[in-house]
């Protein structure tokens, strides 16, 4: 296998460790051991898993990892004197998993659950497996944290009950999100509480565990930024829970709640600002001669695609706005335009306009609950 597949996949520890985490659970769960041949199905609930926790990758790049880190056991078990796998990242800190993996069969046969081999997972054995109990987790908050992406299970989703208060644009992007998971549409409640009821939701009983969120609108179309704040009597379980449903909506990131306003301004309202900008790109060019329809659908364009070059590209959006700009060439004197406008000071003011209004309006609606 060469070096050129093995950098594609770019896999750092802490990722591969979550990787071999799931895959024990998911053994633990079918009573099976590591040489069963996986299928399709096994490693595409790795896949949402991995995903619910933050990692973007393939089905084919976990099979290819799989298929590393196995060849790297058996090569140690051939030659149990021979050096570490050199082309393994960080193999020593989960060589154990492996063994455990490949070598253990988990006793819970006798505990109720069906030891029975479906073909749908499994196929035939590699060969036998010698007993070995599975370690115990190690007491790091890493471990803590990978136990609690690995409880949210798919399967679980579809038995969660979701409501929302509300039915405008926002509850609607949202719950579309949810159902392209695992929830069912049925557990799925909306209501349009008049402000005869607001006095139930104001509030709630002691204890209760809430988390504040800002979605955008573009959740609408599964690329929302969405910004969620856990309140004091919500664990981390909540919020990773919270992350596994929302995922499907687009980008979804958690911080204290003194960002929550600042998120509103800069993606809830921000969404308003660059439709604004759009709007004046194609009048600038039907100004210039070109037929309205046509402007508006390359200025549409023209946004979607710089955004998405600037989120998958990782640059700073000034070393890519440097990248279009040749020497003496026609975006220069465009931007030096802009600028002459006040373009960027504006865009911050507004964003700063914006925050503190959601601000106030928080003051306000804090000051009524308590009247």
């Amino acid at each position: 296998m060469d070096d050129s597949g093995i950098k594609k996949q770019n896999w750092d520890v802490k990722e591969t460790e979550l990787f071999l985490e799931i895959l024990k659970e998911l053994d633990m769960k079918k009573c099976l051991d590591g040489r069963k041949v996986r299928n399709n199905r096994l490693f595409k609930v790795a896949h949402r898993r991995m995903t619910a926790a933050g990692y973007h990758r393939s089905v084919d790049q976990l099979k290819f990892r799989w298929k590393l880190l196995k060849s790297a056991y058996y090569k140690c078990k051939r030659e149990p004197n021979s050096p570490a796998p050199t082309k393994i990242q960080g193999w020593w800190r989960y060589e154990k998993t492996m063994i455990a993996i490949m070598e253990s069969r988990h006793p819970l046969v006798g505990a109720g659950v069906n030891s029975e081999r479906n073909d749908e997972v499994t196929e035939d054995s590699d060969g036998e497996a010698s007993m070995l109990h599975w370690p115990q987790p190690c007491p790091d908050n890493t471990t803590q944290n990978l136990d609690l992406i690995i409880k949210m299970d798919p399967e679980m989703d579809s038995q969660l009950k979701i409501g929302f208060i509300g039915a405008g644009n926002m509850a609607f992007g949202i719950a579309k999100g949810i159902l392209s998971g695992s929830v069912l549409p049925v557990n799925v409640k909306v209501s349009a509480p008049s402000s005869r009821n607001l006095g139930r939701f104001q509030l709630l009983p002691e204890n209760s565990v809430t988390i504040r969120l800002m979605p955008n609108l573009p959740c609408v179309v599964q690329e929302g930024a969405l910004l969620f704040a856990r309140g004091s009597h919500a664990k981390q379980e909540d919020g990773a829970l919270l992350r596994s449903l929302l995922h499907h909506c687009g980008l979804v990131e958690e911080g204290p709640e003194a960002w929550i306003d600042i998120h509103t301004g800069l993606s809830g309202s921000g969404v308003a600002f660059v439709y604004l900008f759009a709007e004046a790109l194609a009048e600038g060019a039907v100004k210039m001669g070109m037929p309205s329809a046509l402007a508006h659908s390359i200025a549409s364009q023209t946004v979607l695609g710089a955004g998405r070059l600037l989120r998958d590209s990782g640059k700073h959006p000034a070393q890519l706005r440097s990248e279009v700009c040749t020497p003496g060439g026609t975006t220069i004197y465009g931007l030096h335009t802009l600028e002459q406008g006040g373009v960027r000071a504006s865009t911050m003011s507004a964003v700063e306009s914006a925050t503190d209004r959601a601000r106030e309006l928080g003051r306000k609606s804090a000051a009524g609950s308590r009247k």
